[in-house]
């Protein structure tokens, strides 16, 4: 008795590991991802294209680049904008 009833115990725990619960989740999993880099993507095919870019010349890009690289070697100065209790001019 005590045997059958382990058995069908065992049965039953592993008849629910067996079957996939979310088949229709994991079907579609990642087609958020791969639709919203879809919508981000401006022409798919530029690539195959030989026509010439529209837009900054080589020279106004590169230093663009380099402009942005350089503002994370030397960040802004940090701005208090919170004033309690005064002013921020000399005068009274």
């Amino acid at each position: 008795m005590n045997k059958t009833l382990t058995l069908a115990a065992l049965a039953a725990l592993l008849a629910g590991c067996a079957a996939s619960p979310t088949p229709n989740y994991d079907a579609r999993f990642g087609d958020a991802v791969r639709q919203a880099r879809q919508q981000m993507t401006l022409n798919p095919n530029a690539g195959a294209s030989p026509a010439p870019i529209v837009g900054m010349d080589g020279r106004a890009a590169r230093e663009t680049v380099i402009r942005y690289q350089d503002s994370f070697k030397s960040p802004p100065p940090v701005v208090n904008v919170i004033n309690i209790g005064g002013s921020t001019s000399g005068g009274q």
